[in-house]
């Protein structure tokens, strides 16, 4: 299955939530007035788009309506896909651009962490890049065994130790391994603990001391995964997050399964925070980049 299709494809469940409410207001309605937005607008809170940010898009269609002259409901189609375009902006990519670059992964229990990193590893490993993970979730139970898994599947070299090691220790180790090894990549699997966020905050802190301190020059990442099923909480997630760490970019997983993938938009607009990956499914290959435009495209289709 192509790239495109996939996307479409995991998107369907938000798709059908978006797009037959649209359709019903625009086969209900012969004109384009303020009733029609409260509709519109009351569609969108629907599909996890957020109360803000979806007031925010019918203000922005407003002033569309009133410059291109648009009177015939059925073309707000295409400006909605418009605007969502311009809120997500361009496509974020990873910063890989020293060797070894870092990537530190965080996020609850159950969203789908240390799953994505093996997923991302594989990527980026059939991409000609050397890969080296460092286990340093060292406090959830069978965390460790779990990305060890990921990595055998992944065909990626692993550092680890043994539960309740300072994590910092393990990055560390990890750093030493990579350097030793020649690695292009570092990846490591982060504890995400928001019931305590002075702990978090001072682990986190003490990863990034060890990171700048042995590898000053690199490229650092800091990706917060989110399970799109958890529709606005998710979006209460990230800024609780982004407030104890600078976070980077988003992964958002199990997209494929929720009609709530809207919080996309909202996680942009209200956070400023892109999404750079998205995950459209179970198999080790179904992580896949995030672009804006055809996720636009994905759950709101419209007729040139």
């Amino acid at each position: 299955m192509g790239f495109f299709s996939k996307i479409k494809q995991g998107l369907t469940k938000t798709k059908d939530s978006l797009s037959n409410g649209i359709t019903s207001i625009v086969n209900s309605f012969t004109k384009i007035d303020e009733d029609f937005f409260e509709e519109l607008e009351e569609i969108l809170v629907m599909s996890d788009i957020g109360v803000e940010t979806s007031t925010y898009i019918c203000d922005e269609l407003r002033k569309k309506v009133k410059q291109h002259g648009v009177t015939e409901p059925n073309e707000i189609k295409k400006l909605l896909n418009e605007t969502i375009v311009e809120i997500l902006g361009e496509k974020k990519t990873l910063d890989l651009s020293t060797k070894p670059s870092v990537i530190l992964v965080i996020g609850v229990n159950g969203v789908g962490k240390t799953t994505s990193i093996g997923k991302m590893a594989f990527m980026l490993k059939n991409e000609g890049k050397k890969v080296v993970l460092g286990a340093a979730d060292t406090f959830r139970a069978a965390a460790i065994e779990q990305l060890g898994e990921w990595a055998n599947r992944a065909g990626v070299d692993m550092v680890k130790s043994v539960d309740g090691t300072d994590p910092a220790s393990v990055v560390f180790d990890t750093i030493c391994s990579a350097k030793a090894k020649g690695a292009d990549i570092i990846i490591c699997d982060t504890a995400g603990r928001l019931h305590n966020k002075k702990n978090l905050m001072d682990e986190l802190a003490k990863m990034n001391r060890i990171v700048l301190r042995e590898l000053p020059d690199a490229s650092l990442e800091t990706l917060l995964v989110l399970d799109a099923s958890t529709g606005q909480n998710a979006v209460n997630q990230a800024r609780e997050f982004s407030s104890v760490a600078n976070i980077t970019g988003i992964v958002l997983t199990k997209l494929d399964g929720t009609a709530k993938g809207g919080i996309i938009i909202s996680i942009q607009k209200q956070l400023g925070i892109p999404v750079k990956f998205v995950g459209v499914g179970e198999g080790i290959d179904d992580l896949m980049p995030f672009d804006p435009k055809e996720f636009a495209d994905g759950i709101v289709e419209f007729e040139e």
